[in-house]
């Protein structure tokens, strides 16, 4: 039987990563991952991560990154997203595509009707799931990520450049916030996993405080190397 053929919505973070990791372990092939930055500023639109960084997780990974720029007016994400989904789909035949959504149902509504309208299925690994057990679960199967935005109004400037481990995570807890963020309170970046064929290394970084709609800490990574695996 033919492995069915997706697309991985990819940000960089823990759920992307882990909902792309599960899908592959259900037999799906993941022929790119979709990932959409800043036309502006040239970095992840919510968690603020270089376009080469990102590049850099799908050459580590082995599966290709179709990226895309998108200005932050309303309605132009989802125009880039419809289009971009498009333009695969003229030369793959794609029929899922994977979200890492875990319970916000608002979201979860509006990938299904895109998905629709595309004549894809929405494909959501993680969804249902607690989200304390999903990051155990990330962290279990040999993943690493590294926080790189927090909001100012929960988070100090330390918090930005931890990685997510049991400890983290109980102390995320301990301030009443959702262990996934999937609020946004707080954003990660994958250095590490199973999928991984090397592992990203962080050597400069710093805290960035930056006021818009919303305050955050943002990390910005000044220098990095990739490394073998020990």
């Amino acid at each position: 039987m033919d492995k069915q053929r997706a697309i991985s919505s990819w940000s960089g973070g823990k759920d992307s990563c882990l909902a792309c990791y599960k899908a592959l372990q259900q037999g799906y092939e993941v022929k790119y991952l979709l990932n959409f930055i800043s036309r502006e500023y040239k970095r992840s639109c919510f968690h603020g991560i270089e376009a080469k960084l990102l590049q850099l997780q799908s050459q580590l990974i082995g599966i290709p990154l179709r990226q895309n720029q998108v200005a932050s007016y309303e309605g132009e994400y989802e125009k880039e997203f419809k289009r971009a989904v498009e333009q695969i789909k003229e030369t793959q035949k794609i029929e899922k595509i994977i979200f890492g959504d875990v319970y916000l149902q608002a979201h979860k509504d509006w990938v299904e009707s895109i998905c629709d309208e595309l004549k894809v299925t929405a494909v959501e690994p993680l969804w249902g799931n607690h989200p304390k057990k999903i990051v155990e679960e990330f962290i279990d199967a040999g993943f690493r990520a590294i926080v790189v935005s927090g909001k100012s109004d929960i988070f100090e400037s330390g918090f930005v450049g931890r990685y997510l481990d049991r400890d983290l995570l109980n102390e995320i807890e301990r301030k009443g916030v959702c262990p996934c963020g999937e609020k946004g309170e707080f954003h990660t970046f994958v250095v590490d996993g199973p999928i991984f064929s090397k592992r990203i290394e962080i050597t400069k970084s710093e805290p960035v405080l930056k006021d818009g709609f919303w305050s955050y800490w943002f990390l910005d990574i000044q220098d990095y190397r990739v490394v073998e695996k020990i």
